[in-house]
């Protein structure tokens, strides 16, 4: 029998980057004396969760002309109608509030203008220029100074602690957590009154992608087990420009920020051609599924790079401009072999985000009484589509909320729940299942399943191969379970956890694919070329996965438009339709 190490807090936080650290400085400032708060992490706190990889910057209605409802619409049509209107609303108006939280109470530091206001970046699909930032590195700046504030507060901490299971109550509320200690190869179950899941995305099932390895859906993986209903799961965010730099780099799928675009990047074909109005009127800013398929369109043609993607260009730009405007950028090329600044670099479409996850409302709250969602596990935000610098502004908006709602939930709680122990059992020998089994090999499995995804749940999509794809997807979780684990030493055994990433994104991968099999039309990151129409906006629907015993259920409901319908706009009939300036 598996020995369980068990402990007690009153809440529980899974995940360090900007939701979590978030949600534990915003619950230690609301909670009362003597509250415990735990915040658990898969890797080191600070030095994970993909906060830390933002480069681009932070969505906030502060530039001249800009306003909250602008942003709202923006997102509200860059969503393509599909968002939780509540929660894209609320998404809006507190990022003015926790800028200026991060800037005069965590720290950090934006870059600014020659008159003291903060600097805008142009993004793609917004009609201002609204992303502040600090350089093309914004994500370190903010999950630095988030790391000193939680750091000398008294929060708990269990790092390398990596959760493999929502543990319920009998009655159905969410008792604690199961985790691996990863460092001594242990199992600890961690009871608290309130869990928040922020554990991030991570659409690491695809060839090309933008997140560390690490990051395997584990969040989602966890909730569908749960029995949580899941939306929008078919919406994977392909970034256009993931750097393309060959199969053998490890540099290859990360992003070149949109920033570049933005201002002015230009993207060529192998002939050398400026291509993107060819798709859309707005060129190379366009949103960001758009770009993405025009990329793809150019690479089946065969107006394809070296490589098998396309270029960016910045040299028309000026040299020492781009040099100095895009420091990390041009550095990140050069440690490639690649001139950005003044030459043109090979770029292709990399799985960066998913829009998909955990039904919540505005308050982060679940259908399971104790379990809270915030960030990249929770859907509804962006709905099909999310802009650039939407993301880090979600995180840091839902985290600081869940702090506030979970201390203030739980401040007359009295007796933990008791687990259901025939449910850790079952959670505990699904996590041992290949420390059972003869040792095998991993990663040639996972290579497959990326090739999978990409061919056939990617950028484009068809009936016939998404059909295809659940096929091989399934075929490769059959065979993950014949592969074994050597069982000898458990603590920091890497190859055990790959095992249960693997499996982790094996579980998502099929919901993916099986969402996208349901929705029959085209929505911004969902596109399928043999329902290409959007279909009726007014009428929208939105998808919702659900484990039912051994059978995925997909479902579709109706998007509620709680502050404005299609075809109507909450701007001011006055308002210019952009503010940003003709290219």
């Amino acid at each position: 029998m598996v020995e369980i190490e068990r402990h007690d807090t009153d809440i529980l936080i899974l995940g360090t980057g900007g939701a979590g650290l978030f949600a534990a400085l915003h619950a230690q400032q609301s909670a009362p004396e003597g509250m415990r708060i735990t915040i658990a992490s898969k890797g080191l706190l600070g030095k994970s969760g993909c906060t830390r990889m933002v480069q681009g910057g932070y969505n906030v209605a502060l530039g001249r002309g800009d306003s909250v409802e602008r942003h709202f619409m923006d997102t509200i049509e860059g969503g393509k109608w599909l968002p939780n209107q509540d929660m894209a609303w609320r998404l809006c108006e507190q990022a003015v509030v926790r800028v200026r939280e991060l800037e005069n109470e965590i720290g950090c530091y934006f870059d600014r203008e020659a008159d003291g206001s903060l600097h805008h970046k142009a993004f793609a699909g917004q009609t201002a220029d609204r992303t502040v930032h600090k350089g093309d590195l914004t994500g370190i700046e903010i999950i630095n100074r988030l790391m000193e504030q939680v750091l000398a507060r008294p929060v708990a901490r269990l790092q390398e602690h990596r959760a493999v299971g929502l543990i319920p109550a009998k009655d159905g509320a969410l008792a604690g957590v199961l985790f691996i200690d990863i460092r001594r190869g242990v199992f600890r179950l961690v009871r608290a009154h309130a869990v928040l899941m922020a554990t991030g995305g991570g659409p690491t099932m695809y060839r090309y992608h933008t997140p560390s390895g690490d990051k395997s859906m584990d969040g989602l993986a966890m909730a569908l087990r749960a029995g949580l209903p899941l939306r929008d799961m078919e919406m994977v965010q392909f970034h256009p420009t993931g750097l393309l730099a060959g199969e053998h780099s490890k540099m290859t799928g990360t992003v070149l920020e949109e920033g570049l675009r933005g201002a002015g990047g230009q993207l060529l074909n192998a002939a050398g051609q400026r291509f993107m109005f060819d798709y859309h009127e707005r060129g190379e800013r366009a949103t960001r599924d758009v770009v993405s398929r025009g990329i793809y369109a150019e690479m089946r043609k065969n107006n394809s790079s070296p490589n098998g993607g396309v270029y960016i260009s910045m040299a028309h730009l000026g040299p020492e401009n781009v040099a100095r405007r895009f420091k990390g950028m041009v550095k990140r090329c050069a440690d490639c072999g690649f001139d950005l600044a003044g030459g043109k670099v090979e770029v292709v479409p990399t799985a960066h985000y998913f829009m998909g996850g955990v039904v919540v409302d505005a308050d982060t709250r679940t259908a399971m009484e104790g379990l809270y969602v915030a960030g990249e596990d929770a859907g509804g935000a962006h709905g099909s589509n999310r802009l650039g610098g939407n993301g880090v502004a979600n995180s840091t908006v839902f985290g600081g909320v869940a702090g506030e709602v979970m201390a203030a939930d739980v401040a007359s709680a009295r007796a933990h729940r008791e687990p259901d122990e025939s449910v850790l059992a079952a959670e505990v020998e699904r996590a041992c299942h290949p420390l059972t089994r003869p040792a095998g090999h991993v990663h040639p499995l996972r290579t497959r399943l990326q090739n999978v995804m990409w061919d056939n749940v990617g950028v484009m999509r068809t009936a016939a191969r998404l059909e295809r794809g659940l096929g091989e997807v399934e075929a490769l979780g059959a065979a993950l379970m014949d592969v074994g684990v050597a069982d000898d030493v458990l603590a920091f055994n890497l190859t055990w956890h790959d095992w249960l990433n693997m499996r982790s994104l094996v579980d998502v991968s099929s919901v993916i694919a099986e969402a996208a099999l349901a929705r029959r039309n085209s929505r911004g990151a969902h596109y399928r070329e043999d329902f290409p129409e959007a279909g009726d906006l007014a009428a929208s629907t939105y998808t919702v996965a659900r484990q039912v015993g051994d059978r995925l259920e997909v479902t579709q409901e109706p998007v509620r438009f709680t502050i404005v319908r299609p075809g109507a706009t909450i701007l001011p009939a006055d308002e210019p339709a952009t503010l940003v300036a003709a290219e």
